[in-house]
């Protein structure tokens, strides 16, 4: 699959909010609004999965080289995967989440 198919609008399973492509080259791969994301793929970026579950954020984790990371859990078959923050992400939930995070 060429990157720029990767790079698609979808309307979000969880919110049914309609997200844009990421605009600096990257992949889109959580809704901005909710933070969720779908168990497509199995390596980043293949899309092999059949699960397709809900993936919920669950927690926010720094990487030095890779910077800020929403961990999300499939909320069918429990797998863990970690996306980069994106600078249209909703920061007030993303503090929200890092701050449950920190109370664990």
């Amino acid at each position: 699959m060429a990157r720029k198919d990767e790079n698609s609008g979808f309307i979000c399973k969880n919110c049914d909010k309609i997200v844009s492509p990421i605009k600096k080259g990257s992949i889109r791969n959580h809704c901005p609004f909710c933070l969720c994301s779908l168990h497509v793929d199995i390596k980043i970026g293949d899309r092999n999965s059949d699960c397709h579950g809900l993936m919920k954020p669950i927690g926010i984790v720094h990487n030095s080289q890779k910077g800020w990371q929403i961990q999300h859990k499939c909320q069918d078959c429990g797998f863990l995967r970690l996306n980069i923050v994106s600078d249209d992400d909703d920061f007030e939930l993303i503090c929200k989440i890092s701050a449950e995070n920190s109370r664990k």
